[in-house]
Order: C-alpha cells, then structure tokens, then sequence
C-alpha cells in the first residue's frame, strides 16, 4: 500500500522557469500530485534576498512562474499553490529558529559558501540572504511537509531544516516539528546549455519553457560536443558531450539513445545527426507547453485568483503549526 505523504517545494520568482526545472523538480510534481498532499511555493522573499534594490523582478515573475506550472500540468485543484509573502507565519517561524541556530553552522553550509562566492557578495552579503537557509527550514516545517524534492546542491539545507527540527523538538515537552526527508530527480544538475555550469537564471544559460522554435534550434545549435570528433567517421566521446547529458534527460526513447551512443563511440555518427534528434526531441516537449503558457498568461486575473485561494489554504495550515510551536516554547498564542 502506498504511504501518502506531504510534499513542499517551490521557487524564487526569479525569471521565468527553463529546462532545469522541468527536469528536475516539475515533471516530479506532476507525477507526486496523483497521490500525495502537494503543496508549491511561489518563495517571492526568498527572491528578495539578492534582489532587494530590484523588487520588481520578483513581483513581475509571480504570475509569471504561475503559469508555467500550470502549463506543465500542475493542477491547483490537486495541488495547493502559494505566495510566500502571502504567510505571515514562515517569517514568524524564520524568526524563531534564528534564535537557535548560529553564524558560524549558516556559513558552513556549502549551499550557501558556493552560492555567496558565485554572486560574489563578500561583505557585502545581504542579511537575508545569509538566513534563507532557515527561511527554508520554516516553510518546510510550517506546511508539515515530510518530504521535499530537491536538486543535490539542496542537500545541505534539508540537513539543517532536520537540525532545527531536532533542536526545537528538544526545547518543547512534546515534539512540534516533523522531519523530513529529500527526494531526488533522476537528473538533479541539468548543465546550462553553455556546458559550463548548471542552468541557472542568473547565469543566462537557460532555455525557457516559453522558448520559441527559434530559440530551441539556436541553443541546441551551440552546444557543445567532443572538440575531437572532427570527422563523421572518427570515435567521439560522450562524456561531458552535452547534446547526450540532454538526450538522456528528455528523449522519450532510451534504447535509441543507447543506440546512438554506440554509434558515436565507435564513429559513423555525425554531430549535426544527434542535434537534430534532440531539437526534434525539444521541440515536440515544448510546443505544447509554449501554447498553454501563452493562453494562462492572458488572463492574469484568473492566475491571481487561483493564487489568493491556494495561499488562503496555506494560510491556516500555517498558522496551526506557528500556534502548535508557540505553545510548546511556553509563548502566549494571543491572535
């Protein structure tokens, strides 16, 4: 018998969602919402914590990222989404795990030292940003959630969210705070399609669920291969080839893929062949979510009121857990 289970995820409405997300948290999401309790956050504070001299990055996203996930299939009546500006009770919860954990545990997190060294913030490193890894731990802990999918770089903070946990449950006569568990995709790290680098938003090497045809054909066009295989004929290597890391994330057909493996490494398959598969590939995944995004996006109205709702549902969940933490460390639960 299936065990049901309560699921939080979500994302920084950065930008627009791209190929690394759908790869490694969306279509996952899809699947989880048929028998688990889902719920999604829009985490626009989260967003703020090196973004705050441009808020109207984050706030023009919101809707945007809404509609991706419902153009990818997330379904509200399935799944609760929500605002996380919209939940007075994670920065309440924020606030009082910050009572318990250090400077010193926050910097160690790897997490956070490779991510403070790629924005290159040094001293100038925002407090918020500093924090968000026990901003994550009280979204975590305030929706109950026992088990988060994440990307392997996220690995850290359910870590820390399960000390917290620990911590907490010890300071109350009865536990208040549940663990959780992470899940992750079977392609956790999808490389930028400059080869460099995961797919990052703020890297720019993205491809975007709204990409157009043209788009999808210049991306794929530039990406990289084996700079030895000069000739058709010669063996290439499909280590760090990134046209077969994508192949092997969203080609429907494994035993093609295994096939033009072969071929490759013994020579006689050409790079241009193996593009084209995959922008075939890219492009049938994409048309259809391009279209259902263009339609969402229309009407923003409808997309705020499917948001207000799944926030007001959040809203009382999340409040219940503040109020159950609150009276375990002995506070006056007064509204």
């Amino acid at each position: 018998m299936n065990t049901t289970h309560t699921i939080l995820t979500g994302d920084r409405p950065t930008g627009q969602l791209h190929l690394g997300h759908f790869v490694g948290s969306l279509r996952q999401r899809v699947q989880l919402q048929q028998e688990h309790q889902q719920f999604i956050l829009i985490a626009d504070l989260q967003g703020l914590t090196d973004n705050g001299s441009n808020p109207q990055k984050i706030s023009h996203n919101i809707l945007e990222v809404m509609a991706d996930y419902l153009a990818v299939g997330i379904d509200p009546s399935r799944t609760t989404i929500c605002l996380q500006s919209a939940l007075p009770a994670l920065a309440e919860l924020t606030a009082l795990y910050m009572n318990i954990v250090t400077v010193a545990r926050v910097e160690r997190n790897p997490t956070v030292k490779n991510e403070i060294a790629q924005k290159g913030f040094s001293r100038a490193l925002p407090v918020g940003f500093m924090a968000y890894p026990i901003s994550q731990a009280a979204d975590i802990t305030a929706f109950n959630a026992d088990l988060v999918p994440v990307g392997d770089d996220q690995l850290p903070m359910i870590e820390q969210t399960n000390e917290i946990v620990h911590k907490m449950n010890s300071l109350t006569s009865t536990p208040v705070l549940r663990h959780c568990k992470a899940q992750l995709s079977d392609v956790s790290r999808l490389p930028g399609i400059d080869g460099g680098a995961k797919m990052s938003k703020s890297l720019g090497n993205t491809l975007t669920l709204s990409a157009s045809e043209a788009d999808i054909h210049q991306a794929v066009s530039a990406m990289y291969t084996d700079p030895n295989h000069l000739r058709v004929t010669d063996p290439g290597q499909i280590e760090g080839n990134i046209v077969f890391t994508y192949l092997d994330a969203f080609h429907p057909d494994k035993t093609l893929v295994a096939e033009m493996k072969a071929h490759y490494q013994r020579g006689g398959l050409g790079d241009r062949q193996c593009k084209n598969v995959l922008e075939a590939c890219l492009q049938e995944l994409l048309a259809p979510i391009r279209e259902r995004r263009a339609t969402f996006i229309q009407d923003k109205g409808q997309l705020m009121a499917m948001l207000r709702e799944g926030s007001e549902r959040a809203h009382t969940l999340t409040q219940q857990t503040l109020h159950t933490v609150k009276r375990g460390l002995g506070l006056p639960v007064l509204f």
